[in-house]
């Protein structure tokens, strides 16, 4: 009070200066409210440490802190669910629920937070995760249950949160909870003072800080006289502030919270778009596209704010060393697209919903998903022919980006098979709920499926096709080459890996027009001819690597981040530049962007889900790797339930139900 009265000029200097015990009073006088009985004290809803994800105000865990750390680390890492443990002496006269609840509030807790209150005095505990984290209620209590209260009545207050721990992960693989072996710790920990609110305690305290106040005051007082005699010629009038302007300064968020914020975000609205457009395919299907049109609509809003977000990521990671403050107002800016682009998607969830009528049209769907399955399966074996013949003169580099396709195709195909028949059996217990959520899942996994059936199917396409366009191409080249020239030198380099047996059709094809381009440089008769036709022809081979990449994407999702999905987002921007340009030059500049775009995505989601260890072993069984497959692909959010058409806010609206 004193010293900002003097800095604005809201008060003459003696008044100030006088005012000063005064303030150190009312300083004081909080102190000497906390000296009631121990009984009387209560903790409210506090602010987590900011250190960790355990906040331990009364000495509960001791030496067992280390095990409670690994336990939730291993959540953490394993399922990308974070929990949050805290212990106090009580919940301050609320419900366990609601001072958990007001502490997630306070904290700013997400949607894949989960909050442990443990109440040690009274051997209390509550839990708070948000209706959108994907467990069900029948989860949380049988982890309630089973793992974490007979922990706390025999006050085991570190096998509490263990148990938590192992049970949200057992949930989350589809496993029975188990309960923690119990180590009974102190009854009462901190109930024998010298914890906050104890006399013991704050009784030193309050001496303490009036001494520390007091000394603080005496060399403020000395500094302010020695600092007026220096200024007092140079002093003027003081400028005015409005009283109400040091209230409405607010601390900004730091820039790299703000940094992976807007990349949560990112990653986040795009598999809401994603998940919205797989599923707008299925409506429009059922009911017509007519029918489907305002949520079409929806999806390309959404569609179209979610490129804007990413163009301006892209911006971002063009220019790494941008002053700050444009930074964050990029990173503001793409936060508020992926808001436009979710609330959209939200305000149509509910219509959507009715349109497709899962639960009243169950029998309907199920009979069409699983026809869709019969179809499928024959095709994916077509697939992993076309594949294995072209291995026969194809090096392994030519067909890496889609040699695992079938395989993850079946694993797909598995589990949608599973889901479908899951989906029968509740169909016939009369279970609507039930029978809407597998069928779902069921159709997510076929389209995931069939994206990388197509996906191998169009690579072995590609593969053929340049095998058979290379004779005459390579022939062209060789014929207008001058001899000695570096182009015949480099043709003949051609012409060797060819003979060799095993090559990269593609890359020897991209190679040679390459050359041929460069023979084409200068005017001539027919030169704009031939290089209208190979500007043609790799355009159709940038539009199949960026494909590649999408589909990629798209069927590994639940691992991929948001530098990936960036790149990919600009290599479409950039394919759909060069289609409509007019002139060659604009069409080639473009084309290069888009292809090198699309190669950087690829490479960087094949890194993503490198990292993210789903890779099932040899030998691995079936039922484990489709599983594995359906949580790769993003098909299933946490607690193992399906993601629908909506944005952050509606999108796991089946597993809430």
């Amino acid at each position: 009070m004193t010293r900002l009265s003097r800095r604005y000029g809201t008060g003459a200097p003696g008044w100030a200066i006088a005012g000063a015990p005064f303030a150190l009073c009312a300083l004081l006088l909080p102190l000497l409210t906390l000296f009631p009985a121990p009984s009387s004290r209560a903790d409210t809803p506090l602010d987590l440490d900011a250190g960790g994800r355990i906040t331990d105000t009364v000495g509960a865990l001791g030496q067992r802190r280390g095990q409670v750390t690994t336990a939730i680390e291993r959540l953490r890492t394993t399922h990308r669910v974070q929990l949050y443990v805290t212990y106090v002496r009580d919940f301050s006269g609320r419900s366990g629920r609601g001072w958990a609840d007001a502490t997630a509030d306070r904290n700013g807790l997400g949607e894949h937070d989960v909050l442990l209150a443990v109440a040690t005095h009274g051997r209390q505990y509550a839990v708070s995760a948000d209706k959108r984290s994907g467990f069900r209620a029948d989860q949380l209590k049988a982890v309630a249950a089973t793992a974490i209260a007979p922990a706390v009545a025999q006050h085991d207050w570190a096998g509490a949160a263990i148990g938590a721990a192992d049970g949200y992960s057992a949930v989350l693989q589809g496993q029975p909870v188990r309960p923690p072996a119990i180590t009974p710790g102190s009854p009462d920990p901190g109930g024998e003072g010298l914890v906050p609110g104890h006399r013991r305690v704050w009784a030193p305290v309050a001496m303490g800080g009036a001494l520390c106040l007091l000394g603080l005051y005496l060399c403020a007082r000395r500094a302010s006289r020695r600092r007026r005699a220096a200024q007092a010629p140079e002093r003027g009038p003081a400028a005015a502030t409005p009283p109400g302007l040091a209230r409405m300064a607010r601390p900004l968020t730091p820039l790299p919270e703000l940094e992976a914020e807007a990349c949560r975000a990112l990653v986040e609205t795009d598999d809401a778009v994603r998940t919205s457009a797989e599923e707008l395919h299925f409506a429009a299907a059922q009911l017509g596209d007519e029918a489907a049109r305002p949520f079409a609509e929806a999806v390309a809003y959404a569609q179209g704010e979610l490129a804007d977000a990413f163009r301006l990521r892209q911006a971002l990671d063009d220019a790494p060393y941008e002053d700050e403050e444009i930074r964050r107002r990029t990173l503001d800016e793409i936060c508020s697209h992926c808001t436009s682009a979710n609330r959209r998607l939200d305000a149509e969830s509910e219509s959507f919903d009715v349109l497709r009528g899962l639960r009243a049209n169950a029998a309907g769907l199920l009979a069409r998903a699983e026809a869709a399955a019969e179809d499928l399966a024959p095709r994916v074996g077509t697939a992993e022919g076309a594949l294995g013949v072209l291995a026969g003169h194809c090096t392994a580099t030519a067909l890496a980006a889609v040699a695992r396709h079938p395989a993850e195709a079946r694993d797909r195909l598995s589990f949608a098979t599973a889901a479908l028949a899951e989906a029968r059996r509740a169909l016939a217990a009369g279970d609507g709920d039930g029978a809407a959520i597998s069928l779902r899942a069921g159709e997510a996994a076929l389209s995931q499926a069939r994206v990388l059936t197509l996906a191998a199917l169009r690579r072995a396409h590609e593969l053929t096709g340049a095998t058979a366009r290379l004779p005459v191409a390579l022939a062209d080249a060789e014929a207008r080459a001058p001899r000695g020239s570096p182009q015949a030198r480099a043709l003949a380099c051609a012409r060797r890996e060819v003979e060799s047996g095993r090559y990269d059709p593609r890359a020897v094809l991209r190679h040679v027009e390459e050359t041929a381009a460069a023979l084409d440089a200068g005017p001539g008769a027919g030169h704009e001819d031939r290089a209208r036709a190979r500007t043609e022809r790799a355009l159709r081979r940038v539009r199949g690597e960026v494909a590649a990449a999408r589909d990629f994407v798209t069927t590994h999702r639940g691992a991929v981040g948001c530098r990936a999905r960036t790149r990919l987002a600009e290599a479409e921007r950039h394919l759909s530049l060069a289609r409509t340009a007019r002139d060659l030059r604009t069409v080639r500049s473009e084309t290069g962007h888009a292809d090198s775009l699309a190669r950087q995505a690829r490479a960087l989601a094949e890194h993503d889900v490198g990292s993210y260890g789903t890779r099932c072993e040899p030998g691995t069984p079936p039922p484990t790797r489709a599983l594995g497959g359906a949580l790769l692909g993003g098909i299933i959010l946490a607690g193992l339930l399906p993601a629908t058409f909506g944005g952050g806010a509606t999108r796991g609206r089946l597993a809430a139900g």
